[in-house]
């Protein structure tokens, strides 16, 4: 079968006779895994355009197991993104999550649109970069179906005016009624002795219902306070390894704060 396709490259790995294998988020057939005799260093159009960050037009053929790329054209490279250390972090954490998240062959038309949109960003802009960051996140969780439940307790069902937590557990915010029942039960923490339930600012709340009301591009200019990032980095991050598996990414361990 041959098909030609918009895509992302997500990841690009050296294999054996100069051949690469590239791991590219397409608009039209998700994430796939695809061979291909394009070199990927040199100057010019043709190794750019199967390096990560870069957004392309693809011609492919699929055999009976795999796929090759047979021809690519550069649309846009988002270079600038490596000009910046702490963007470069940034960039590359999303690259990796969204590999992760991603199921072969599966089309996310929304996800592919939103992630094209956070390099557009990312790309001018000059700092607080994990603010644009922690918003793709969250926005991905909730187009992948996997967002907190953040209106109403998630066991209950009642709507907390007083206090409210976050629960790692039951995916969304927990009522102080329902908190208590866990904390006498003795239920706030795994087996390892990490604290899966803790108290949640309504400020903090309000925050991430706007992120899932407006669109990425609103926050264009956003600049969160670091004890409000902070909050919002850990409630994402422990959210999306609990339920999506997605922890311990490799890009964790130069992006700290994550």
């Amino acid at each position: 079968m041959d098909a030609y396709t918009d895509g992302i490259v997500l990841k690009q790995t050296k294999i054996l006779n100069g051949r690469r294998m590239v791991t590219l988020f397409t608009r039209d057939y998700g994430k796939i895994g695809a061979g291909t005799n394009i070199a990927g260093t040199g100057r010019g159009k043709s190794p750019l355009a199967v390096r990560p960050f870069t957004f392309g037009h693809y011609g492919l053929k699929k055999g009976r197991s795999a796929w090759h790329i047979n021809g690519a054209e550069v649309s846009r490279s988002f270079y600038r993104i490596a000009e910046d250390a702490d963007k470069f972090i940034n960039c590359s954490y999303v690259l990796e999550f969204t590999e992760k998240l991603l199921p072969e062959e599966l089309p996310a038309p929304e996800l592919f649109a939103l992630t094209l949109e956070y390099f557009d960003m990312m790309e001018h802009r000059r700092k607080k970069f994990d603010s644009i960051t922690v918003v793709f996140l969250f926005k991905a969780i909730d187009i992948w179906g996997a967002a907190p439940e953040l209106e109403k307790c998630a066991l209950c069902g009642s709507i907390p005016v007083e206090r409210v937590y976050f629960g790692v557990r039951d995916g969304g915010i927990v009522c102080g009624a329902c908190r208590d029942a866990l904390r006498d039960a003795e239920n706030l923490h795994d087996s390892r002795g990490d604290r899966l339930l803790y108290p949640l600012d309504f400020g903090i709340l309000n925050v991430m219902c706007y992120f899932l009301e407006r669109p990425l591009r609103d926050f264009e200019h956003l600049a969160l306070d670091e004890p409000v990032l902070l909050a919002l980095k850990r409630i994402v991050k422990e959210h999306a390894a609990w339920h999506l598996g997605i922890g311990g990414l490799n890009s964790e361990e130069f992006l700290a704060a994550f």
